[in-house]
């Protein structure tokens, strides 16, 4: 109808639990399907009563608990039938409960799943003594086969729960190669295009430092060129090849201590001044690999967007953790820094939050100063 909007339930979004329940109960009350159940002894036929109500509800509703507390809604089903059937009323549609709670907590049910059906095994053993004590008609083997149903119901919950868990492994294995793959992918592509480059900017820095016209001041800019491509070259394979599983064990950067990365921005003709406060130890692991690659950017970063490209570079050696300040004299125009992206700053920022540390970012002074505290 026009001006009438309608509703669409996805029916992945209906919970069984909740529908099996309410047909259980629901059907307990309609003529011609109330009394199309399941009973182990012969009823004595009482007349329904609140109580015998309430233990159809019981016997129903506790379906709608198993798919958050299984061996809950197994043991009220039980129970409920339990008395139900000690009562001697009139069996219903609810006694069905029994026994999809048996399906159902053996395909749920995590934890403690011997001793669930232990518990179960006993409860029932009790139920058939006190049942052969009220109807003499009640035989061993009858019992014998009754409980063989409901064990078959629990297997047959167990053998889906085991289904699922192979579904689930398989799944979560075809994620894993997919990811593989496209790893090896983007590493082949990388390799590609991005060693492609490095090399030829290596090739031509190193065929130009022995160029016979150049000064020393420029041969040395070139050399250093060429020894930062060569460390390029060697962190990039490695990285690839970790990327796309052909090594075990990637080139760690972090090996590099924080006086190789000053020295080689010198060499670059970048003005960086160091200093280090209390006593220096090695910068290897997670915490050295933050800390290399936080004055790696912060000096990219100054020779972006400072006015000269000067910094300062400050460690301290606490007992906790390690302190590193880098900042650049003034900056350059906005629109400058904007070309950039901006992923420097983010890239630090995630990578010492990552380790546990903190960042800072801030305009001091006319300084652009970074600082990040990182846990030894």
């Amino acid at each position: 109808m026009p001006g009438v909007k309608t509703m669409r339930m996805p029916l992945a979004n209906i919970r069984w639990e909740l529908v099996s329940a309410a047909v259980l109960i629901g059907f307990s009350f309609v003529p011609g399907m109330a009394r199309q159940g399941l009973e182990l002894a012969s009823s004595e036929n009482h007349e329904l009563n609140a109580l015998g109500i309430v233990l159809i509800v019981v016997q129903g509703g506790s379906v709608a608990l198993l798919r958050r507390w299984p061996k809950a809604a197994l043991a009220a089903a039980f129970l409920s039938f339990a008395a139900y059937q000690l009562l001697g009323f009139h069996t219903t549609f609810a006694a069905l409960g029994l026994l999809v709670a048996l399906v159902g907590a053996g395909a749920l049910a995590q934890h403690h799943r011997l001793l669930a059906a232990l518990v179960m095994l006993a409860g029932y053993g009790l139920l058939v003594v006190l049942l052969m004590q009220r109807d003499p008609t009640l035989t061993v083997p009858d019992a014998v086969a009754f409980g063989a149903m409901l064990a078959a119901l629990w297997i047959f919950g167990s053998w889906l729960r085991a289904q699922a868990a192979i579904r689930r492994r398989h799944t979560e294995m075809l994620e894993r190669e997919t990811i593989l793959a496209e790893r090896a992918r983007i590493a082949h592509e990388l390799h590609d295009v991005v060693t492609h480059h490095v090399t030829a900017i290596l090739v031509q820095a190193e065929a130009g430092a022995f160029h016979p016209q150049r000064d020393a001041t420029t041969q040395q800019l070139l050399a250093s060129i060429a020894d930062g491509g060569r460390e390029t070259l060697a962190d990039l394979r490695s990285l690839l090849g970790a990327l796309d599983g052909t090594t075990g064990t990637p080139r760690a950067p972090a090996q590099q201590q924080a006086a190789e990365i000053i020295a080689r921005a010198r060499a670059a003709g970048q003005q960086v001044d160091f200093v280090e406060h209390g006593e220096r130890y090695p910068l290897d692991g997670a915490t050295g690999l933050v800390v290399v690659r936080v004055i790696q950017e912060a000096l990219t970063n100054a020779r972006k967007h400072a006015h000269d490209g000067a910094a300062a570079v400050q460690i301290s050696y606490l007992d906790e953790q390690i302190i590193v300040e880098v900042a650049s004299f003034g900056r350059r125009a906005r629109g400058t820094a904007a070309k950039s992206g901006g992923r420097g700053i983010i890239g630090m920022r995630e990578r010492v939050e990552m380790a546990g540390g903190q960042l800072q970012v801030e305009q001091l002074d006319g300084r652009f100063v970074v600082r990040a505290g990182i846990p030894r």
